[in-house]
């Protein structure tokens, strides 16, 4: 069933599986718990359980289970475990997700898998999408990010599922009559540019070994198309300028963090890398530190 938006997507399936006043279980640093401006408190009346990840994305299976309330009046309902794929690029661990998928049948709980960027998983391991959602009552897939469609994310499920969701999404504003058009993008998107993704892999990490190279900058780490590094505190604003007047937008951040796409090229990589190693190399060396 095609959205807008996975945020809308996202909601919805929540909706769709829980009740009010139900419980589900996220990450602290999830896109559904974090980033989506707490509609599943605000419209669905759920309470979400944040749970902290570990480094490599997952949730840990103690905290999981130590997290499920018992049938208790004074609980909210523990109702669905929601996960990432990919988190901040990484791909969780199949094995992982079999274990977490297993663990939530065994208390009677349902998964739900925001998968904005499952095709980045499915590339960089080869593995279908089939696999990567198994096991899972519902995904949300987006078809605007790496793929490269104007816009459109569908959430995928069981027929009973989509009969419920498909109800929440006409209240949610998501029913549109014109999705004929935006659906012929997502298509599109789906059987040309899947394969491209690879190049968005190569070219992280062509950015993310020229980053290293850098004097100062420190916590270099690449993960499928998305690249994360510290740049030094002294030089963050003038670096900022410096490449705003080369065209380049970027805003240096204690933990910054580069996306490539298909509008990315290796020459725009270098392009970038190039005048970053200018900046250091001419400017940085004759700015006076700050103490």
């Amino acid at each position: 069933m095609l959205f807008p938006s996975g945020t809308q997507s996202n909601l919805t399936a929540l909706m769709a599986h829980c009740e009010r006043g139900d419980e589900f279980i996220a990450g602290q640093q999830s896109h559904i718990y974090k980033y989506e401006g707490g509609g599943a408190a605000v419209l669905a009346s759920l309470q979400p359980q944040p749970i902290d990840n570990a480094s490599d994305g997952t949730l840990p299976l103690e905290k999981v289970a130590d997290a499920i309330k018992r049938d208790d009046i004074h609980f909210a309902r523990t109702r669905l475990v929601a996960l990432e794929n990919t988190f901040q690029g990484k791909v969780l661990p199949q094995d992982y997700i079999e274990q977490v998928t297993a663990l939530a049948k065994e208390h009677g709980l349902l998964t739900h898998l925001d998968g904005a960027r499952l095709f980045n998983a499915a590339v960089a391991t080869g593995q279908s999408l089939e696999v990567l959602c198994r096991g899972f009552d519902s995904v949300s897939l987006c078809f605007s990010k790496g793929l490269g469609a104007p816009v459109g994310s569908v959430l995928v499920g069981s027929a009973s599922f989509i009969a419920r969701a498909r109800r929440w999404r006409k209240t949610l504003g998501g029913g549109m009559r014109q999705a004929g058009l935006l659906a012929a993008g997502c298509h599109y998107a789906l059987e040309h540019h899947v394969a491209g993704l690879a190049d968005d892999h190569h070219h992280a990490r062509l950015l993310a070994d020229g980053l290293l190279d850098l004097p100062g900058v420190e916590d270099v780490e690449c993960h499928t198309n998305m690249v994360f590094a510290c740049f030094p505190e002294a030089h963050r604003q003038a670096l900022a300028q410096y490449l705003h007047e080369r065209e380049i937008l970027m805003e240096p951040l204690p933990h910054t963090r580069f996306v490539t796409h298909r509008d990315v090229s290796e020459a725009d990589i270098r392009r970038v890398l190039a005048d970053i190693q200018r900046y250091f190399r001419d400017v940085a060396s004759t700015t006076p530190q700050r103490v």
